[in-house]
């Protein structure tokens, strides 16, 4: 960091900003933008160095920022005058340090493991916190429509909280597709099974698929026939329904409490 790049004009500073703001050339070139310190560390200590790190002017001698940059020894570091780093950042309040990392390559997905499928769901924030639930319960598999809002925005980035990087994330599925080839159950949660059922009942001890549809058409009658069960969330009080994220997250639970009861019971 021996120079101060002041220029907007700068080959780095124009493919740091046009990467930020524009999901086409994130695509085009495979490469995501980690906007602040949380993101990023979590990145490293998954992953290793970011490709890039670029830190503001004013922030260099933080203790934080030091730690970081000592912890991602092999990242090329740029230091950019604070109003250039306030064009790259996507937050209110700009970050002082963001990154540029290669977006991590898909895995096929792993034979009899439990899935999390997403189905047109069009909030970065939805999709955002159900990676953040699907991590945080054990599950590396998701799987997304064509329609479903891209994992890799800023803004899913910043719902999922460093979620991503403990996940394989298969986008642009045919989801139809992905569950003839599924060996374990596959849950579609739905308002209005028929019959009745409720993910209470249902035994989710095995490989288990969930499957979460549009925030306000929900499922496709397509998915939904293709599921092997179809199940609701029992709602004794006055609200209609759950927000996909709250929803997917209870589902997702009650699959951890029936099997840490299970564990238990063994022992």
């Amino acid at each position: 960091m021996s120079r101060i790049i002041r220029s907007r004009d700068n080959a780095v500073v124009k493919q740091m900003i046009a990467l930020a703001h524009s999901a086409r050339d994130r695509k085009k070139l495979g490469l995501t933008v980690l906007d602040g310190i949380h993101l990023i560390r979590a990145y490293a200590d998954a992953l290793g160095a970011p490709q890039r790190i670029a830190v503001a002017e004013s922030a260099v001698a933080r203790d934080e920022v030091r730690a970081l940059l000592t912890q991602c020894g092999g990242a090329d570091v740029v230091l950019l005058a604070d109003p250039l780093m306030s064009e790259i950042s996507s937050l209110e309040s700009p970050a002082f340090v963001v990154a540029t990392i290669q977006t991590p390559q898909v895995s096929p997905l792993a034979a009899g493991a439990c899935m999390l499928l997403l189905e047109d769901l069009q909030d970065p924030g939805n999709v955002g916190s159900l990676l953040r639930s699907a991590a945080a319960a054990g599950i590396r598999e998701v799987v997304t429509s064509r329609s479903t809002a891209f994992a890799w925005s800023p803004k899913v980035l910043r719902a999922a909280q460093g979620a991503h990087f403990a996940l394989n994330i298969s986008e642009g599925r045919d989801l139809l597709n992905v569950l003839a080839d599924y060996n374990g159950t596959s849950i579609a949660l739905v308002v209005d099974p028929d019959p009745p059922a409720s993910i209470y009942d249902c035994e989710l001890a095995g490989p288990v698929a969930f499957l979460i549809g549009n925030e306000g058409a929900g499922l496709s009658s397509a998915l939904r026939s293709a599921a092997s069960v179809r199940v609701t969330i029992p709602m004794p009080g006055s609200t209609e329904s759950l927000n996909a994220a709250a929803a997917g997250a209870v589902c997702l639970f009650e699959m951890v409490r029936q099997r840490i009861h299970r564990r238990g019971s063994r022992g």
